[in-house]
């Protein structure tokens, strides 16, 4: 029985981690289209997307600590009218989709945009009155407004924790305020701030909104270009292994950030850190602090949601309200029934830990919760590669259609993305769970089923609630898996939104776009309230 339990859970963990086996597989395919493939890319255009990954991601990378860090310093080590409100509203930007951002502004900034006309009537001036939106530069802004949280939240629970009581110490001893920020405050966040930062450039990585609105030639792009425009899938997922790469150096940097993290801690109570008083501002330096915290909020959810709305009040007429219905239930659907799977799948991950806490079943939940951690795009090209082996073989068998024409390879995209997020959720709530409740049951004949449904889950059910939103929200976002394998007339608010924005329909977009952003305040409201309970 034992063995049948861990074979099914090694089945389980080879479903959520086979999409990446496959990518990096594809290299034993090599053959001689494919080769010619890459070898025509790499003498091309492949180092222009190594470039220009390696580009963007520094840049966001130094757009979130400049946005991030300053934010969290002034409402942590900082005593200022608004602090308390700035500690919820620096969250907001989570609930925007990097890609509805992107739409937002250029809607508003691009040439024949409302601003760029009123400028040029204004001033009597001709031509381009500021630089194309769509560009570099302007996919690292629209990332980092939207991805500074990340930042911002890690750097703000470090400096909660570690910083007030040993700021306090350094002033008793003479230290000045910079002198404090910059050699107490600082290295004691710089493994959050690395964490966070770190976060952020796996989202950049797995993105495919931005760039391909943007018309910014990363590797995402390239891989999507060898598999569609180049009718390639082993040479689209030898390209999926770069991307991969990246990823790997990425998450390599976050791991050794959270280790860092657990180092820096202080034994300190928080009773203790509780005595030393925030520095209260006044003058000149409350009007800096009021900016630098109100820039963030304007420019990440403010004005990107004043110009998704600015359409809506010009000309409701031309908003697709017949087809947003349809569009709406179809992503509830996908983010409903992925929701209860995921739970599902992180109770038994999570049970059988808690039930053997051996090194296989620690090894394979490790390695199903990376999941979250692989773009989109690399997921469905590995995906999509044993599915066409199969089909190649066993044609009666219809496996191809079982995944491309049905929900269900959009659901096994999605739980390899997404379980982790669940997995990681329910992981907390067990920790809290003394192992004394498992005995007792055991003592009075309870059997695993019965402890898992009766004992466990009662207990668990706030972490399964906020791990079953937190997934409906990412899958109601998620883009680069469902714009290629959703089912025919499965169209979801987060593709119509990107087809839409892609035909310059920007005004008919604002409606998808909005109902995304309404969707994504749930876990920013859940967030800030769970922050204000443990503050």
């Amino acid at each position: 029985m034992r063995a049948l339990k861990i074979f099914l859970l090694l089945l389980l963990v080879v479903l959520l981690v086979l999409p990446v086996l496959a990518v990096v597989a594809s290299w034993a395919n090599w053959d001689e289209a494919s080769m010619g493939i890459l070898r025509e890319m790499a003498s091309t255009v492949l180092p222009e997307y190594a470039l220009t990954t390696v580009g963007l991601s520094l840049m966001v990378g130094v757009g979130v600590v400049m946005v991030g860090v300053p934010a969290a310093v002034l409402v942590t080590v900082f005593d200022f009218p608004g602090r308390r409100s700035f500690e919820w509203l620096m969250l907001l930007p989570l609930a925007m989709p990097a890609y509805v951002t992107a739409y937002a502004y250029t809607d508003f900034l691009q040439f024949a945009g409302p601003f760029q006309t009123w400028v040029r009537a204004a001033f009597g001036l001709e031509g381009r009155v500021f630089p194309e939106v769509r560009s570099v530069w302007g996919a690292a802004w629209v990332f980092a407004f939207s991805l500074y949280p990340y930042v911002y939240l890690l750097a703000r629970t470090a400096l909660t924790e570690r910083a007030p009581q040993l700021m306090e110490a350094a002033r008793l001893l003479g230290a000045s305020l910079p002198r404090r920020l910059r050699e107490v405050a600082l290295p004691l966040a710089r493994p959050a701030i690395a964490a966070g930062t770190a976060l952020a450039l796996m989202e950049v990585l797995a993105d495919f909104g931005v760039v391909s609105y943007f018309g910014v030639q990363t590797f995402t792009a390239g891989i999507y270009k060898a598999w569609l425009s180049m009718d390639n899938r082993i040479a689209a997922a030898q390209l999926a292994t770069g991307l991969l790469a990246f990823v790997v150096v990425v998450l390599w940097m976050e791991q050794r950030a959270q280790k860092r993290m657990r180092f820096a801690g202080s034994s300190t109570s928080r009773a203790s850190s509780s005595e030393a008083r925030p520095i209260h501002l006044t003058g000149a330096r409350l009007a800096i602090a009021w900016l630098l915290c109100t820039m963030p909020v304007v420019m990440g959810f403010v004005l990107p949601v004043a110009f998704m709305l600015r359409p809506l009040a010009a000309d409701w007429s031309v908003l697709p309200w017949d087809s947003f219905l349809q569009w709406a239930w179809n992503s509830i659907r996908l983010g409903g029934m992925t929701a209860l799977l995921a739970v599902a799948i992180a109770l038994l991950l999570a049970a059988s830990v808690r039930r053997a806490p051996g090194l296989l079943t620690k090894a394979a939940v490790q390695v199903a919760s990376l999941g979250y951690a692989v773009p989109g795009a690399v997921i469905v090209v590995g995906l999509l590669l044993p599915v066409g082996w199969l089909q190649a073989r066993w044609p009666e068998a219809r496996v191809g259609y079982y995944i491309t024409a049905t929900v269900l390879g959009l659901l096994w995209a999605y739980l390899v993305r997404f379980s982790s997020v669940a997995l990681q959720s329910i992981q907390s709530g067990y920790a809290r769970l003394p192992m004394s409740l498992d005995e007792s049951a055991r003592m009075l004949g309870t059997g695993p089923f019965r402890l898992l449904t009766a004992v466990h889950w009662p207990l668990l059910r706030r972490a399964g609630l906020a791990a079953a939103l937190l997934v409906f929200v990412d899958v109601m976002k998620e883009l680069p898996a469902t714009i290629v394998l959703r089912p025919f007339n499965t169209d979801t608010l987060a593709v119509v939104a990107y087809q839409l924005a892609r035909d310059e329909r920007l005004g008919e977009a604002a409606l998808p776009s909005l109902a995304l952003v309404a969707v994504g305040l749930l876990p920013v409201i859940f967030l800030s309230r769970t922050l204000r309970r443990t503050s």
